[in-house]
């Protein structure tokens, strides 16, 4: 049995300093290290690849030497973490690009494309539609990387740069996480807390609909600070952003915190935002002029147009399709969003998993029972399975050992119903022979190198847990105090950064932040949320959601392998202010605005 322990150097500040090596090296990598490429050019960061590569070794030295976990365990966990991203994450991304690859290779996506213009020509709003709105309904149903891949995919055909849309889609994708995959992470909490799963719904829904006012003025001041434009440029529009961010707002405050619609808290505010929004643009208002590419305006500039919007809708453009034309290219999404949001019913799930629930095995694999249902089977991990113990104070000292299961449920997850959506996609668009094959092979092309890197940096993530890393860094921000209400949203965003999951930052602290928040006589269903929602501050900083968003938006491999370091850079500033105005909310909550805590149900 390897016992965690969590100050391994006898000095606290020098444990910390330790288990944060791993991490370090990965940043210093990913974003710091010079080097030349093959023309000479100097950059800073190195392939995605390697940098991972780097964070891996040093994992696996601070953790065998420093932490002294046995090698075969660390080789175990890396293993454990690195097969769960192929169900996990991989699987999804595979999916999702084959879907979208699909619609572009039929031809279809011209109509998506120009469908979307139509309801705003303004790039600026373009951004939110799709970014944010239309985001946060793909985060609702699937999760897990899934929006950033398909809305930077969509903007980038829509002809926004490969780098903007990843950035973009990043930020945008932050409040509607807590969320995602029907729900996932605020199950996940309540499951390793023992607190209610709808009051938690609850409190998270008290947090980040001030957020979700926010994104929206966010992703339009980024967008048209890249582009070189003005604040004035940013503010004209802030009626449309408004009806954006304040419809979604309400439906998350409304949904979440109702038995019947908090797990689909995502997808039907993400509807009625995309809804309000587009009547709005349609019908009631629209900007006087519009804001363009860069390369679009000085395209203008020298034909003589103008770019009032008001020219636009006089005939300008005109959309060529019919609706039957347009509700054709539009299916796809219709079906992934479908097939999404059945695969996250807990019901189908169910079944599907005790689908071949009569047909079962049992053998060993390196030592370790493999075996169960043919629908769902497990394999428990060799020389790691039952034989880590957490200790207080990040769980309670009669907690059961750490399991180590992979559990094969290769039915059920979230990636088949996206590969089923994208099968029925390519019937429903009547593809043929050599479609099918573009499809399939332009997507593995593109996604050798993103697998390669989330495979080992989830590897390094379930190392960290297992190791006890994760809990010495956690442990750093349990001595604030007063103020722990305000660290709690990094204590979660940590957790992101660590593991690329809300859903795993609440397995991974969730049981810590109760405990601490019952040590220093704070609500704990407040800081156990807040968990999840400075957690949602992290996705956008954590390595495999970059490397999605780089396999969704580049399509050479030289600039996918050097586009992860510029886009940690600049959206870490946006994900550190992220996490403290969640901090800032939750602090307000904690001692100024009590009465936005939910009161739990009482227990029979």
């Amino acid at each position: 049995m390897y016992q965690q322990t969590y100050d391994p150097m006898g000095n606290a500040a020098l444990s910390t300093l330790v288990a944060a090596t791993p991490i370090l090296t990965l940043l210093y990598f990913i974003a710091l290290h010079p080097h030349r490429d093959s023309n000479g050019v100097r950059h800073r960061g190195i392939a995605a690849p390697y940098a991972a590569f780097y964070g891996v070794v040093a994992a696996f030295i601070v953790s065998c030497v420093a932490f002294r976990m046995p090698v075969a365990a660390a080789a175990s966990a890396f293993g454990l973490g690195t097969l769960s991203s192929l169900l996990g994450i991989i699987w999804i991304l595979v999916a999702a690009m084959f879907l979208y690859t699909m619609t572009v290779v039929s031809g279809k996506f011209e109509i998506v494309k120009e469908s979307i213009v139509h309801i705003s020509f303004d790039r600026r709003l373009q951004c939110v539609l799709i970014a944010f709105s239309f985001g946060a309904i793909i985060e609702g149903t699937s999760g897990f990387g899934t929006p950033v891949a398909i809305a930077g995919a969509v903007m980038v055909g829509l002809g926004f740069k490969p780098f903007q849309s990843a950035v973009l889609n990043l930020l945008a994708n932050t409040a509607p996480v807590a969320w995602g995959a029907i729900g996932t992470p605020i199950v996940t909490l309540a499951a390793v807390t023992g607190l209610d799963e709808v009051t938690l719904s609850a409190m998270a829904g008290r947090q980040l609909p001030f957020v979700s006012i926010l994104v929206p003025f966010w992703l339009v001041a980024t967008f048209v600070k890249m582009e070189g434009g003005t604040w004035k440029q940013v503010f004209e529009v802030w009626p449309a952003a408004l009806c954006a961010g304040a419809s979604f707002a309400l439906m998350q405050f409304f949904a979440s915190g109702t038995n019947a619609l908090h797990l689909m808290t995502d997808v039907v505010s993400g509807l009625f935002s995309v809804i309000c929004t587009a009547i709005f643009l349609r019908f009631i208002w629209h900007p006087k002029t519009r804001f363009l590419l860069r390369e679009e305006r000085v395209e203008l500039a020298r034909a003589g147009k103008s770019t009032s919007t008001a020219t636009v809708n006089n005939g300008e453009w005109t959309y060529r399709y019919d609706t039957s034309e347009t509700i054709h290219a539009w299916m796809p999404w219709l079906v992934l969003i479908f097939c999404c949001a059945l695969w996250g019913t807990p019901s189908f799930k169910k079944h599907l998993n005790e689908l071949f629930s009569g047909i079962t095995f049992t053998t060993t694999l390196l030592g370790s029972k493999f075996g169960g249902t043919l629908s769902l089977p497990a394999w428990d991990m060799p020389a790691l399975h039952n034989l880590v113990q957490r200790m207080p104070p990040v769980v309670a000292a009669a907690a059961k050992p750490e399991a180590a299961r992979l559990t094969i449920n290769w039915l059920s997850t979230a990636g088949t119903g996206v590969f089923v959506a994208a099968l029925l996609s390519g019937l429903v668009l009547r593809l043929n022979r050599r479609q099918w094959r573009d499809a399939l092979s332009q997507t593995l092309h593109r996604l050798k190198m993103p697998v390669l890197v989330i495979a080992q940096v989830l590897g390094l993530g379930f190392l960290t847990r297992y190791s006890g890393t994760d809990a010495v860094l956690g442990l750093a921000f349990t001595g604030a105090g007063f103020m722990y209400p305000f660290f709690a949203a990094y204590l979660g965003w940590l957790g992101v950064f660590l593991t690329g999951s809300d859903t795993a930052s609440n397995a991974l602290f969730g049981s810590l932040q109760r405990i601490t928040a019952q040590n220093l006589h704070l609500n704990p269903i407040l800081i156990v949320a807040t968990n999840s929602t400075g957690g949602v501050m992290g996705k956008m900083i954590d390595a495999q959601s970059i490397m999605v968003a780089c396999a969704a938006c580049y399509d050479k491999p030289q600039e996918r392998a050097h586009a992860l370091g510029p886009i940690f850079r600049t959206v870490f500033w946006h994900s550190l202010a992220g996490a403290a105005l969640i901090g800032v909310i939750a602090l307000l909550q904690a001692y100024v605005f009590p009465g936005m805590i939910p009161i739990p149900p009482i227990s029979k």
